[in-house]
């Protein structure tokens, strides 16, 4: 029926309707719909700049929250079909490093155990590290994640898996860490959280340590769902001018991570989350 209301003025509105067999009163229902101001221009507008506020790293159902964080209540399947009409969707895609070398300490028991729910921070933490290429050299990252809220406590990175990049990581951690907790730290069995320097390092706070089964990624999955979030949503929707710059980026990234994006079961951001509790406690 468009293609008669494009072609009305080249023709007769009569001999295309016959031609197409549609009624005429038909036609001139559609006349109407096609002459009236859209309804949801506001919304579309609205959901295309928080779209592009978050660089496409939204897709409808995180939308849709945000849209109810501005008090517009939205039904997902709206906002799912606005979002296809604007031609707006999350783009999402997903090298893990293996740093298993054997026994070369002690392995820790897995006493986290897949449970990754925590009542506060500072409950469970995780870690791991996780490999870029860049300009043809390669970089190891090394962060640690609650488990309360998904926040990034910290993290380094190098050009070199060394132990150092494990242990400095541990040091700035645990300078955030309360004098006060009954924190279990989890992380695969890589050689570095096998090293007595680590281990000590744990006990010396009296930290809980605990280790992911021998080549099983799922007693690690929080944080390995941290690694493809970060490369989906900034290491393969960016362009980096150095290694230098990439550090920067991801710096930022890791800021909006915390303090801005919102995670879609907390309905707000980590650092939210967070500030909300200890409010409330």
């Amino acid at each position: 029926m468009k293609v008669i209301y494009e072609l009305r003025h080249k023709y007769s509105v009569k001999a295309l309707v016959a031609f197409a067999g549609i009624p005429r009163s038909t036609y001139y229902d559609l006349v109407k719909k096609l002459n009236r101001p859209d309804p949801d221009i506001e919304l579309k507008v609205e959901i295309q700049a928080i779209y592009n506020e978050h660089e496409g790293r939204y897709g409808y159902r995180r939308i849709r929250d945000e849209l109810a964080n501005r008090g517009k209540k939205v039904n997902h399947k709206k906002v799912q079909r606005i979002m296809k009409a604007l031609g707006l969707k999350s783009i999402v895609r997903m090298k893990k490093y293996k740093s298993y070398k054997g026994t070369v300490g002690k392995i820790a028991p897995n006493i986290l155990d897949r449970n990754f729910k925590a009542d506060a921070p500072n409950e469970k933490w995780v870690t791991d590290i996780t490999e870029f290429k860049l300009f043809g050299e390669k970089l190891y990252l090394s962060p640690v994640l609650d488990l309360f809220n998904g926040e990034i406590i910290t993290y380094t990175i190098g050009n070199r898996p060394t132990y150092s990049l494990v242990s400095d990581m541990l040091e700035k951690a645990l300078g955030k860490l309360p004098e006060e907790h009954q924190l279990l730290m989890h992380s695969d069995q890589g050689w570095h959280y096998q090293m007595k320097s680590y281990r000590h390092a744990l006990e010396s706070r009296g930290i809980t340590q605990s280790m992911s089964r021998k080549g099983n990624c799922y007693d690690n999955s929080v944080m390995e769902n941290f690694f493809g979030i970060m490369k989906s949503e900034f290491l393969y929707l960016k362009e980096f001018d150095s290694v230098e710059h990439f550090k920067k980026e991801l710096e930022n990234y890791i800021t909006y991570y915390n303090t801005k994006r919102m995670k879609a079961k907390l309905k707000m951001s980590p650092v939210q989350y967070r500030t909300h509790f200890n409010q409330a406690a």
